[in-house]
């Protein structure tokens, strides 16, 4: 990404990374927020300053703080958990600019439909800890076959935002 990120390795922290969503429904009266408490990932930075990876959620961690609706989201009219247990961004390619935002393309993966997905992130600290990246994108929940809407109530797209924090991997 850059000569200040080290070549090699790197893990996702879990414990210092966040994975949430917010979705606007009952006819754009309401937003949904939730978050993933399962989150996995790691990441390799090549010598050209690149890099790749991947980040995986866990849809059984998807928390809204409300149990009946959480029940809902996790079966086959959303994220199908039973056939479907991970959503998973694989990042193509990653790279860095002069203004610290990094341009990431991958492909994103729900419900076993996988959907080619760019966007800015911002990579807000790099060090010999480790970097932070901070990343917001829209989706549509319909290309992922999660099309459910009972009398038109969930309209647009679903924003996830992410911040995701990586150290060097163990050796």
């Amino acid at each position: 990404m850059t000569v200040a990120v080290e070549t090699g390795l790197w893990q996702l922290d879990p414990t210092a990374s966040t994975v949430a969503f917010r979705h606007k429904t009952m006819w754009g009266m309401v937003t949904v927020k939730g978050t993933f408490a399962g989150l996995g990932g790691q990441g390799e930075v090549r010598p050209d300053g690149s890099a790749v990876g991947t980040i995986t959620l866990d849809v059984a961690s998807l928390d809204t703080k409300n149990a009946k609706r959480d029940t809902h989201l996790r079966s086959a009219d959303f994220f199908d958990v039973e056939n479907h247990p991970e959503i998973t961004f694989a990042v193509r390619s990653a790279e860095l600019r002069e203004d610290k935002t990094v341009q990431v393309v991958g492909q994103l993966t729900a419900r076993g439909i996988s959907r080619p997905r760019s966007f800015a992130a911002r990579l807000v600290s790099a060090d010999a800890e480790g970097l932070t990246l901070d990343a917001e994108f829209t989706a549509d929940r319909d290309q992922f076959g999660m099309g459910w809407n009972q009398m038109g109530m969930i309209r647009g797209l679903t924003t996830v935002a992410a911040t995701l924090r990586f150290t060097r991997a163990a050796a």
